[in-house]
């Protein structure tokens, strides 16, 4: 066998090993945007002010979202590391921290959900969708700590290279949120509220069930998890703190790009709205695999630094990047193909067709910056690389990309395609920087593998 093919047949075995770690992500990712998916649906059959309400409300709550997502990150690739190093007696007491860290957080995070519905006036949110907006709030903050013990919970799973449970758990919970949305929503007559009340549920349901999976699982048995209590311990949060935090900060850097494009396309009008609208949720619905494939990638990352193993880094990350830009050309091929018959199911409007053909066009152009940024950075949160990539995602999205896009859309009034340019921009700085930052880190020789 020639070096060439020898190459080739280690990156296909390496490809299908991140292959069968990262689908039930995927599909785990797909089942959380497919929760807000039917939210929005029921909110839409209540009637307007509730579909208003609930959009207003989903906004604030995805500010939570990004951060629990964020910080927890520092779990999967604290787990990995140790698991590779042998070390898997180490991990219950880390996980023990997690979880004091992810119960603190969620009940900040209940605060800060409050504080968002007492800001909707002063935020000029129309005074007709107000207060079930508030309701909305009020009801889904009693979710926050369930959603990040949930998020710690099963990131200890993903950490393990076993994530299974993240996509059953996931299913189950959309399964759950449609009949009990509907019979707090209607039965009850709570309106959104009843939904914010359904949604915090099913997030403790999550928890508890994937809590009891842990505890009575076999595979994590050696583990100790919960074998006793442990108070909390500040050198350990804290080292969890100084890896998750930049990531939060990370995540919430391009999320909150992304909202506030759609904030400034709200002021274009309804057209440009809508067709924004379709656009950018196939635009999520696409950033599901590449997200799921870095999320495998991570624990890969990390489960190779642990070893020692600096080539298995490299392979664990070249398969990553190499299935996200199949995945990604998939997505660009069919967001080109199928944008008239996909915008056609949401509107008969010919002028919100038009434009929602053309920004999906854009989004396939995005696709690949999109996936070769989500993937590099999903290989740096493996080596516990989060500092810089924070300030190179500040730079890219809040220092070129919304600036050029509210320049291009709103002062040269080319409108939401003018915007979707700045997004192509943050994301092709982003991606280039941190590309470009994983491949020297991937050169440099291991660091040892510590807690705290």
């Amino acid at each position: 066998m020639s070096r060439s093919e020898s190459r080739l047949a280690r990156l296909l075995r390496e490809m299908r090993v991140s292959f069968v770690l990262a689908l039930p992500l995927v599909l785990s990712q797909l089942s959380s945007m497919a929760m807000n998916i039917v939210d929005t649906v029921l909110a839409g059959r209540h009637g307007p002010v509730t579909l208003a309400a609930v959009g207003v409300g989903s906004a604030v709550w995805s500010v939570v979202i990004l951060v629990s997502i964020g910080v927890l990150m520092a779990v999967p690739p604290t787990v990995s590391q140790l698991n590779g190093a042998g070390r898997r007696a180490d991990i219950g007491p880390v996980f023990r921290q997690a979880l004091w860290l992810a119960l603190v957080l969620g009940l900040a995070l209940i605060f800060v959900v409050r504080a968002g519905a007492v800001a909707l006036e002063p935020l000029g949110i129309t005074a007709e969708a107000r207060p079930e907006a508030v309701a909305f709030l009020r009801a889904i903050s009693w979710g926050a700590p369930g959603l990040a013990l949930f998020f710690c919970l099963r990131n200890l799973s993903e950490g393990v290279a076993w994530t299974l449970p993240s996509m059953v758990f996931g299913l189950v919970g959309l399964a759950l949120l449609v009949p009990l949305g509907w019979g707090l929503m209607f039965g009850a007559g709570l309106g959104a509220a009843g939904l914010g009340y359904a949604v915090a549920i099913v997030l403790w349901c999550q928890a508890a069930s994937m809590a009891v999976y842990l505890w009575r699982a076999p595979r994590f048995a050696d583990l100790g998890l919960f074998t006793r209590f442990d108070p909390p311990s500040w050198p350990p949060i804290r080292a969890l703190l100084r890896l998750g935090l930049p990531m939060g900060v990370s995540v919430f850097m391009e999320g909150s790009l992304f909202v506030a494009t759609a904030l400034l396309v709200g002021t274009l009008g309804t057209t440009q709205m809508a067709a924004h609208q379709i656009a950018i949720l196939m635009a999520s619905l696409c950033f599901m695999v590449p997200l799921g494939v870095a999320m495998a990638t991570t624990v890969r990352v990390g489960h190779a630094v642990g070893a020692g193993d600096l080539p298995g880094v490299r392979w664990s990350a070249a398969a990553g990047f190499s299935l996200g830009m199949i995945a990604q050309t998939i997505s660009a091929v069919l967001l080109i193909v199928g944008a008239t018959w996909v915008a056609s199911l949401f509107t008969t409007d010919p002028a919100v067709i038009a434009l929602a053909s053309l920004l999906m066009a854009y989004a396939a152009v995005f696709q690949y910056p999109d996936g070769l940024q989500a993937l590099s950075a999903g290989s740096l949160r493996g080596l516990k690389d989060t500092r810089v990539p924070m300030f190179i995602t500040v730079l890219a999205y809040w220092g070129f990309g919304l600036p050029l896009g509210a320049w291009l859309g709103i002062s040269q009034g080319q409108g939401a395609p003018g915007l979707w340019t700045g997004l192509i921009l943050g994301l092709s700085v982003a991606a280039t920087l941190l590309g470009w930052r994983f491949w020297r880190m991937a050169r440099r020789p291991l660091p040892a593998v510590h807690v705290t």
